[in-house]
């Protein structure tokens, strides 16, 4: 092997390059370049050296078999940093609002929205098309399927009994499914919850369903439904005041014992 060692003059002062050539074998002819620092330690490739110097220098432009620096890809990188800065510059100053960021998309709950204009003069531009309704995906209430609410403790909460009046449509409905799907038409329309009116939708769902209309077949709230409502309403009405009376009661007690706890420690005080 020949090898030949020089000083490396694109790099900081005292790096030398060495350059090895094979004089025999498969591969004779062929050319290795290694870099030897100040200090002596040996690299074997561009990366090497770029993870050794780190931010001392721009190896960008570097070329390792020659040991110099192209010129063609300097001049590219110092007009793309006066490009970068120029940007900078025009952008001006940084946006420092700490306000939390408002959902835009979408959501089954009424929000009120806040139309805000730049000038007085400006007039806002309405699309009549865009206006109306957007279709909806079919069955898109089953991908509410699977999920469970959970209360502060992490416990399972127990779902609603539906009605037996109230029977869904379409393939896999179940009574998850059609609670979520009367629920979500509930909070997301303001027309009358009717259910399918048409016959054809329990031979044909996806041709006749009305979108606009939760999966469930037509149904009557009857009297009995509304006194079975009321009554439930009640109860649970009164299992909220007892249970805020005890609440109530359990704080006086607590108040109480620690009056009379007060009072034994200043009578103990007087006796000493």
């Amino acid at each position: 092997m020949e090898k030949k060692r020089w000083a490396c003059l694109a790099l900081p002062k005292g790096w030398q390059i060495e350059e090895v050539t094979r004089k025999s074998g498969l591969s004779a002819g062929k050319r290795d370049v290694y870099y030897f620092s100040p200090t002596g330690k040996k690299f074997r490739s561009k990366p090497q050296l770029a993870r050794y110097l780190g931010n001392q220098m721009d190896l960008s432009s570097f070329d390792f078999r020659t040991g110099k620096m192209l010129m063609s890809k300097l001049n590219k990188n110092r007009q793309r940093l006066r490009y970068d800065n120029n940007n900078n510059q025009t952008k001006g100053k940084p946006d420092l609002n700490t306000s939390l960021p408002v959902r835009q998309t979408a959501s089954i709950f009424k929000q009120p929205v806040t139309k805000v204009t730049n000038h007085p003069s400006n007039k806002v531009k309405t699309d009549p098309q865009k206006a109306v309704d957007q279709p909806r995906q079919l069955f898109w209430e089953k991908k509410l399927g699977g999920l469970d609410a959970f209360d502060i403790a992490e416990e399972l909460v127990k779902t609603m009994d539906l009605p037996k009046g109230l029977q869904g449509v379409g393939p896999g409905c179940t009574d998850k499914t059609l609670l979520s799907a009367i629920a979500s038409a509930l909070h997301t329309s303001a027309a009358p919850i009717t259910g399918q009116l048409s016959a054809a939708v329990e031979k044909n769902p996806g041709v006749w369903l009305n979108t606009s209309q939760p999966l469930c077949k037509a149904f009557i709230v009857t009297d009995e439904d509304i006194r079975k409502q009321e009554e439930l309403v009640y109860s649970v009405r009164k299992k909220l005041e007892e249970a805020l009376m005890a609440d109530m009661l359990a704080h006086v007690e607590e108040a109480a014992s620690e009056g009379d706890s007060l009072e034994e420690d200043n009578d103990d005080m007087e006796t000493v």
